[in-house]
């Protein structure tokens, strides 16, 4: 009984000692969530340009 108890509790000890692993850790880069805008905003630029470019026609 001994023997057996023995030989369990160095399984469990070999289990978790061995549980790593040799190869180097991979750290992995942060994620950087950005917040959306408004769709409107990127239709900005392109009305101010034909307006400046209709106002230089004209």
């Amino acid at each position: 009984m001994k023997k057996l108890v023995l030989a369990a509790a160095l399984t469990a000890a070999a289990s978790t000692a061995y549980a790593g692993s040799l190869a180097e850790p991979v750290v992995e880069a942060p994620v950087v969530v950005e917040e959306a805008e408004g769709s409107s905003a990127g239709a900005l630029l392109p009305i101010l340009l034909l307006i400046v470019a209709a106002a230089a026609l004209s």
